[in-house]
């Protein structure tokens, strides 16, 4: 049962103790024998030798340390893939410059918070996460190797095979060493006894998986703010001592000692032989000392703690000697061989420089196994280096030159959600304040025409710290006139490329400025949250557009201009209250323009259905769980936050098993049937704070399982709306809603909570508005006569179709009667309009471009005009808006239908 227990809870601990590293000589190109046994062969290690490195470009950070950005391609070729490398360089020989520990928790090496917290209380100008640590109830946030922070050993190394550490002494030379721990305790009788170690949390050794405070004695200090060890994690009932200013002040045999431990002493926690040494040895009055040192296990050699500024732990070596290298330790429980956010550490071969190192693994890049990790750490020129905590824990916060506040570097592996770990490398800088060496303009980059934006400075000084802008003068102008400045905020008037300039005495700065015009853009969307034409509603309306270099982006509410056909209504910030709704239109139309662009959305009787508030349910919820998992689904009442009625509760715990796990709440058994064709889905979700997926599973008529993610991780406690759109190509209609449930992947399971509650109510589907397709009439035409047939019923055109190079032209007149559409004219810039059904045409006298529906489009001919009318091209408007067009040469005669 205690095995069990412990494998619920120790985060990294038992699963970095399952043996010994496999020590065998890489190949040729560095890798690891481990990797390569796991499943590399002579393909992928020739593609991998061929990865690049490619610089981006750096950012001071401070005097001493800068931020440097690299693309690290894994592959040649048309497969390559990108992952985004950020490096924190670390000059050692400045003098400003320090590396440290941050902790968790102020003056507690068992706290847990994020690294952004860690830098913001510490005082940092960048960090990152640090060690893997240990999440049982027992010592939680405790990291698994040694620390020293602020010169202090605040928790020594675990007896654990092939666990490097990363170091800085006090005279600033960087250390990467395997570390163990050698002290006593030494009576008033002269008799000492060996200490283990200090401020660790229970766990089980190597090679022997024996437990870790049996028959030991361990110190732990002020330091260790959490529970100590105790018989249900340790297996041992300890014996407790408490050392004041070196004299022995209690003692509590067979119990432990209650009370917060004195910042002026140390308690000594015994077991076995060494409790019996403190019964012996250790009265109440008697002094006693404690000394110990850290063993370099390289060369043997002892270190005294304080000779160290820094030390934190790591997991396997990665390079030696400017080489990858063997793995010290088995990696298995890294994922090495999947593509994952990476956190590592090492130094330069003159011992000069220390690089801090992180891949991100985010939508822009795919992060990287732990060879490919070794080869860019080798391409960065890294002698010597140890792969650090990583995963959904790697986070990096820096701040930016000239700003007092740090950002999140890149996102995490759960987007701008950081993890909670137990500590981080700090960078940190001693400088005194400096004169002005350079201001940095800040603000938008891109606006739209008709957008505002304030604009700021920041300074720093000769050491690359902030600056207090507002003691400094500040003058803003721009280098073309493609806008006006009030004061710091700047109006976008006209498209093109400038830069905002910012001066301050001699020293300025310039940010480039582009503004986006209407010739810029390839395709234009509006896209309501709901398209429901419903008098007194209110939509969010964003506006998206593409670029024709590719940039996707939204067009701010201050840039549009709306036109509303078939009811009223106000928009005000992107927000569109419906008004009036005029009963005899079969739609509505939102028309969007920006800069002589246009897009168009169609709201007509659409629905949002109930499906299920599990008020009166009448059918079975069963559970069902993967790999082992256990848990509950049942309909309870009362749960805390705003949804106190009935709701869906899944209790789940994925504690036992392997690989994937999930926890399904089933509906009826097999599921419960919607109706109709949904095009998505809204529901309330009670989030548990866990980081597991939720997802929904739909049967389609076809019987595939079509899996609905609704959220990729639960980063939220309490209740969410969320709205997930359903893959409509995808699904053949009708569907079955079968399951809700929760997921926890393999890779990076151990960073997610095993246990958990989440809740589902209030789910609603939404169906489409059905825009009426607009009747189709036969139209009949003749060259050179203004005779026309239209539904089998004469028509007297005003002008006979004109026959033009080979494309025939129509006045409007005839477009707006005969095709059933809407036309209109904008004399200013010779725009034609042209809406029928869903879709909207626009073409300009003389113009071959045209848009149809949001998306430009090129033509072969373009309107005309002639004796004051304006002629459009049949065919052209005709097959665009969904018509055909056939042409009888021989009798002259055009037939649209």
């Amino acid at each position: 049962m205690r095995d069990k227990q412990e494998k619920k809870n120790a985060k990294r601990l038992l699963v970095l103790s399952l043996g010994a590293a496999l020590l065998i000589q890489p190949i040729s190109v560095a890798l690891p024998a481990f990797a390569q046994a796991a499943g590399s062969d002579t393909g992928a290690v020739t593609e991998q030798s061929q990865a690049q490195l490619v610089r981006l470009g750096e950012e001071i950070l401070t005097a001493g340390a800068k931020r440097v950005d690299y693309t690290w391609t894994s592959k040649p070729g048309a497969g390559a893939v990108l992952s985004n490398v950020h490096v924190i360089e670390v000059d050692l020989t400045n003098p400003y410059v320090l590396l440290d520990v941050m902790n968790g928790k102020s003056g507690s090496v068992t706290g847990v918070s994020s690294v952004g917290n860690m830098v913001k209380n510490s005082g940092a100008v960048a960090g990152v996460n640090g060690d893997y640590f240990n999440t049982a109830s027992s010592g939680k946030g405790a990291p698994i190797g040694a620390e020293v922070s602020g010169g202090t050993l605040v928790s020594s190394p675990s007896k654990l095979t092939g666990m490097y550490a990363f170091a800085v002494t006090k005279d600033r030379k960087p250390l990467i060493d395997m570390f163990s721990f050698d002290g006593q305790v030494k009576a008033a009788d002269g008799t000492t006894f060996a200490l283990t170690g200090i401020n660790k949390a229970a766990y089980r050794m190597d090679p022997d998986d024996a437990y870790s405070h049996v028959n030991a004695m361990y110190i732990y200090t002020s330091a260790w703010t959490q529970t100590r060890p105790d018989s249900t994690d340790s297996a041992t009932t300890p014996t407790e001592v408490l050392v004041q200013k070196g004299v022995v002040t209690k003692f509590a045999d067979n119990s432990m000692i209650t009370g917060a431990i004195p910042a002026d002493g140390y308690i000594l926690r015994t077991h076995g032989k060494a409790a019996q040494y403190a019964r012996e040895h250790l009265q109440v009055g008697q002094k006693v000392t404690a000394n110990y040192n850290l063993v370099a296990q390289s060369t043997g050699q002892k270190i005294d703690p304080d000779s160290l500024q820094m030390l934190i732990g790591g997991h396997t070596i990665l390079v030696d000697q400017g080489a990858s290298a063997a793995y010290s330790r088995n990696p298995s429980s890294i994922s090495p061989n999947s593509d994952r956010a990476r956190t590592a550490v090492g130094y330069s071969k003159d011992g000069k420089k220390v690089f801090i190192i992180t891949v991100e693994d985010s939508t822009a890049s795919q992060g990287v196994t732990l060879p490919e990790l070794q080869q860019l750490m080798v391409q960065l020129n890294v002698w010597r280096g140890v792969n650090l905590d990583g995963g959904g824990s790697t986070t990096m916060i820096d701040r930016p030159l000239g700003d007092t506040s740090t950002l999140l570097a890149f996102p995490t592996e759960y987007g701008t959600t950081q993890r909670q770990v137990t500590n981080g490398l700090g960078v940190f800088t001693t400088a005194p304040k400096g004169q002005l060496k350079g201001v940095i303009a800040k603000g938008s980059s891109v606006l739209f025409i008709g957008q505002q934006a304030a604009y700021d400075m920041t300074a720093y000084d000769t050491f690359y710290n902030p600056l207090d802008p507002s003691t400094l003068t500040k003058t803003w102008n721009m280098d073309d006139a493609l806008g006006a400045f009030a004061g710091n905020t700047f109006t976008a008037a006209k498209a093109g490329k400038t830069s905002v300039t910012v001066k301050s005495g001699s020293i300025s700065d310039k940010l480039p400025l582009e503004i986006i015009g209407g010739a810029q853009v390839a395709s234009m969307s509006v896209d309501p949250s709901a398209a429901v034409l419903e008098a007194g509603k209110s939509l969010s309306v964003p506006v998206h557009v593409t670029l024709t270099d590719g940039r996707k982006m939204t067009v701010p509410a201050a840039s549009l201009q709306w036109e509303m056909r078939g009811f009223t209504g106000t928009m005000n910030g992107g927000t569109l209250k419906i008004g009036t709704v005029n009963a005899a239109a079969k739609a509505g139309y939102l028309i969007a323009r920006y800069d002589g662009f246009s897009a168009m959305a169609v709201l007509a009787a659409g629905a949002d259905k109930k499906f299920e508030d599990f008020e009166a349910k009448t059918y079975p919820i069963s559970f069902q769980g993967t790999n082992g998992v256990m848990g509950t689904s049942t309909v309870v009442s009362g749960l805390p936050g705003t949804n106190t009625t009935n709701v869906l509760q899944l209790a789940y715990d994925f504690s036992g098993g392997t690989g994937t796990k999930a926890a399904y709440a089933v509906l009826n058994g097999s599921g419960r049937k919607v109706e109709g064709n949904p095009s998505s889905m809204t529901l309330d979700v009670m989030g548990d704070n866990s980081l597991n997926w939720v997802r929904a599973e739909f049967i389609d008529s076809k019987g595939a399982a079509q899996l609905i993610t609704i959220a990729k991780q639960v980063d939220w406690t309490g209740w969410k709306k969320i709205k997930v759109s359903l893959p409509a190509d995808q699904m053949a209609y009708p569907i079955t809603l079968k399951r809700l449930y929760v997921a926890s992947l393999a890779d990076g399971q151990d960073e997610r909570e095993l246990t958990g509650t989440i809740g589902w109510d209030n789910l609603t589907f939404q169906y489409p508005a059905v825009t009426p397709e607009p009747e189709r009439v036969p139209i009949v035409l003749k060259l050179g006569s203004k005779s026309a047939m239209v539904d089998s019923k004469p028509y007297k055109l005003d002008v006979a179709p004109l026959l033009l190079k080979g494309t025939t032209y129509l006045p409007l007149r005839f477009i707006t009667e005969a095709m059933g559409a809407q036309v209109s004219w904008d004399p200013a810039t010779k725009r034609v309009s042209v809406l029928r059904g869903d879709k909207l045409l626009e073409m300009w006298v003389g113009q071959t471009d045209f848009l149809l529906t949001g998306v430009r489009k090129q033509a072969e001919v373009a309107p005309i005009t002639r004796s004051g009318r304006t002629l459009i091209p049949v065919r052209l408007v005709s097959e665009q808006l969904g018509l055909t067009v056939d042409w009888d040469q021989k009798l002259g005669r055009i037939t649209v239908s």
